[in-house]
């Protein structure tokens, strides 16, 4: 299984340069995707395109210590494949051989061309066919895939590179400076002191793993955020399984879960003054008596107008109350030769700096996408029950959700464009576009995090409305119904060609088992 999931497309392999849908992006989406349409749908041919030489997108690329999920494992796994270890906040390398696991059982491994970056994608009307162009790694120059459908499934950031602010007198310091994105294999940091420049998810996660052989771990932050601590392994879930067995016990776990994660992101937004209050007492009972949490963990905005992160058993609480890690609330000033002098004077030495200052976000993995021939400017579309684009036919892609596990949203658009296709084979259609009639809908952007990442890249992104198919439900229930339960032909859709009807293929047994949480 390694070898076929590390290693480039060798030329004559299996997967093919004209399919039905053809899949960008070999991460937890792309795989989702794929597997869907195995079990789903036999007779639809597919290929994935991967840009990097390994499949498993975030979780193959991100390195850095103590990497590991910040929602639930048996939510953010997939529904037709039961999370069945042990821990429910999980490390980066069980995920990563999840998903390896996932798509070696469905059988995907001859349909991966690895190492296919690709830059450009048209859509001809007069033949109802994508044109993709590919660029090979290692040189192997440029490649061109066609296809029926468009499926992108590259999630919302830049893998090339991450966000690192302008720091006067980087090049002064003497020590190692380095972006948790591009994490090197030889840093060692142990015995070192470290300082940590963030306080999002990614430095909640590096400081209680760098801390553990570290001097002394500073997590130096201008803002403070909201950070809840849960259980890295569910008694409940643990339960379930053995009364139950693991499928029964999945779909009860998955429900449970969003239940909990759900209540927990309306009870933020409806009494944000309450959650308030009893978020930052959860974090006072985990901290010595004389800790300043006004300080340095009580944030100046409402709780979910930013991600909560997650501490798995309080793991960054304990190094903290150990001495081991310390939190300093101010602005950097300048790099010293040193460390890092901050604006109120103080200064932190450090051997080793990590900018864990955020991402980047770049829309459908920067493919330039075009209509027989003509730009699609992205920001100008409407996302279409947030899974397709305005004026764009045949084209899917996959965004999941911010205020729960991704990979739930996921699911319902695999399922979806299933049924979609279904649809179409049985009416005898060849294109489907959504088309926005009312040019007086007031447009908004995706996501409405006031994170910095998104505030500074969500205007690349496709504009969501305010009413109908056009807004994007951040609301497991409510996709439930629209996704799942309603039909799928509606007045949004336009539809087209002349081929005769045919019968959807009927599923095989595979595709009609449970999918989890309904």
């Amino acid at each position: 299984m390694t070898s076929a999931t590390t290693s480039r497309t060798p030329e004559g392999a299996a997967a093919r340069d004209d399919v039905d849908v053809l899949i960008i992006g070999a991460g937890i989406s792309g795989i989702g995707m794929a597997s869907h349409l195995r079990a789903r749908r036999p007779g639809t041919s597919f290929a994935i395109l991967e840009a990097r030489d390994e499949i498993g997108g975030t979780w193959s690329l991100f390195r850095y210590p103590g990497i590991r999920s910040d929602s639930d494992m048996p939510t953010f796994g997939f529904g037709f494949r039961p999370w069945t270890h042990r821990k429910s906040i999980a490390d980066g390398h069980l995920i990563l051989d999840y998903l390896r696991r996932t798509a070696a059982e469905n059988e995907l491994t001859g349909h991966l061309h690895l190492g296919h970056r690709v830059t450009g994608a048209d859509f001809s009307t007069e033949t109802g066919r994508w044109t993709v162009t590919a660029q090979r790694s290692g040189g192997r120059g440029t490649v061109r895939f066609t296809a029926r459908f468009l499926f992108v499934g590259t999630g919302p950031y830049d893998h090339d590179a991450g966000f690192t602010p302008e720091f006067t007198g980087v090049e002064d310091f003497a020590g190692q400076v380095v972006h948790p994105q591009r994490w090197p294999h030889e840093l060692d940091y142990a015995g070192k002191r470290v300082v940590v420049i963030g306080s999002g998810a990614t430095a909640v996660t590096l400081i209680p793993s760098m801390a553990r052989t570290a001097a002394h771990v500073t997590m130096l932050q201008r803002s403070p955020g909201y950070v809840f601590s849960m259980p890295a392994q569910d008694a409940v879930a643990q339960v379930l399984r053995r009364l139950l067995g693991t499928r029964r016990a999945h779909e009860l776990i998955r429900r449970k879960n969003v239940f909990v994660t759900r209540g927990l992101y309306k009870a933020c937004r409806r009494a944000p003054k309450l959650t308030r209050r009893l978020l930052i007492a959860g974090v006072r009972r985990r901290l010595p008596r004389h800790f300043d949490v006004d300080t340095h963990f009580t944030p100046h905005y409402a709780p979910w107008d930013q991600r909560l992160c997650v501490v798995p058993d309080g793991d960054l609480f304990r190094a903290i109350s150990a001495g081991r890690a310390s939190v300093v609330t101010d602005h950097v000033d300048r790099f010293t030769e040193t460390g890092i002098r901050l604006r109120s004077g103080q200064e932190l030495a450090a051997d080793v700096v990590v900018t864990a200052t955020g991402l980047t976000m770049a829309v459908f993995g920067k493919i330039r996408l075009s209509v027989d021939e003509q730009r699609v400017h992205v920001p100008d579309t409407t996302a279409y029950k947030a899974m397709m684009l305005s004026g764009v036919p045949n084209f899917v892609f996959a965004l999941g959700y911010t205020n729960l596990s991704w990979t739930l949203k996921v699911d319902l658009v695999c399922e979806h464009f299933c049924r979609l296709l279904d649809h179409m084979d049985a009416h005898g259609h060849t294109t489907v576009e959504p088309v926005l009639n009312d040019p007086t809908m007031d447009r908004l952007p995706y996501m409405d995090l006031t994170s910095g990442y998104v505030q500074r890249g969500i205007g690349m992104f496709p504009r969501r409305g305010t009413e109908g198919p056009w807004t994007v439900e951040m609301a497991y229930e409510k996709d439930i119904e629209r996704l799942r339960e309603e039909p799928v032909d509606d007045h949004a859709l336009r539809f087209t060609g002349t081929a005769a009807p045919a019968a959807p293929a009927a599923p095989t047994r595979s595709a009609s088992r449970s999918e989890g949480a309904s």
